[in-house]
């Protein structure tokens, strides 16, 4: 179902044979015939904490339009505010699912906390009613296709501002006292915290190791540069991803749009991080 090759010099598949999904690199009828036959059911976490709930509305309706279109879908809403969740008109066989969960202080806590939660879910729920999850920000507003192509036993994506970086360059823990530390001669892409995804079973394997790494860093005192997204880094250095999303599938226009993107499918929503993040 892929072309493995490169195209306009872009990378199309990785070392170790995982294809990079770009558009025009695999055939959506041939997956959707797949993917129907199995007859599967996508679960899509997002984290509405505190004043996060503001950017539901449009993440719902954008999400009805774009993802997994013609599938069944689970959207988990984690939210300290479940009152606040919006009714939003959902075609058949797709459900808004309200996880209340506390709300920590400080958003970096908030952040840190969301491997946790999938965690303890996915031993506890999703495993029994959906195949797939899909972890994403809900800041952000799905904008193009996004469908069962993404789809893999462990997936991640490509950071936007680092897919045609060296290694050196990545914005890894570079510090050896943290769990999350990758030296800077490992790794192979740096990937962003803000949508990952796989079976339940993979997820959940990555999201305990990754909170086991962070109560150790907190129980030394330590907070990784980069929250949560340092630990999934880490693990995806010695856990490679089966299949890996290119920027077309996080976006944020703020960066510009290069002529590789053929698509913007996921897109950063303009935002006052300060107002909202401790609030």
């Amino acid at each position: 179902n892929f072309l493995f090759h490169r195209r306009n010099d872009v990378l199309m598949m990785t070392p170790w044979f995982a294809p990079i999904v770009w558009e025009g690199t695999y055939n959506i009828e041939i997956l959707n015939e797949q993917f129907r036959q199995r007859n599967v059911t996508v679960g899509l976490t997002v984290f509405a904490i505190k004043k996060y709930v503001v950017f539901l509305q449009k993440f719902l309706e954008t999400a009805e339009m774009y993802f997994m279109v013609g599938y069944k879908v689970n959207y988990y809403i984690f939210t300290d505010r479940p009152q606040e969740v919006p009714k939003v008109e959902l075609k058949e066989g797709r459900n808004v699912v309200v996880l209340k969960v506390q709300n920590y202080s400080r958003w970096q806590e908030i952040s840190m906390r969301r491997m946790e939660m999938i965690n303890h879910f996915s031993q506890n729920q999703f495993i029994n009613e959906v195949d797939y999850l899909v972890c994403v920000d809900i800041d952000m507003r799905f904008n193009d296709q996004v469908g069962v192509e993404i789809l893999s036993n462990l997936f991640g994506t490509l950071h936007p501002g680092f897919y045609a970086a060296e290694r050196q360059s990545f914005s890894c823990e570079r510090r050896p006292v943290s769990q999350a530390y990758v030296p800077h001669d490992e790794g192979d892409f740096y990937y962003m915290g803000a949508f990952f995804g796989g079976t339940v079973k993979e997820i959940y394997k990555l999201t305990k190791k990754c909170h086991e790494a962070i109560m150790v860093d907190k129980d030394n005192g330590i907070e990784a540069v980069w929250q949560e997204e340092s630990h999934l880094n880490k693990y995806f250095v010695y856990h490679k991803p089966t299949k890996i999303l290119s920027p077309e599938y996080l976006w944020d226009d703020n960066i510009g749009r290069p002529e590789i993107l053929r698509k913007r499918r996921f897109l950063a929503v303009p935002k006052n991080h300060t107002a909202i993040r401790n609030k």
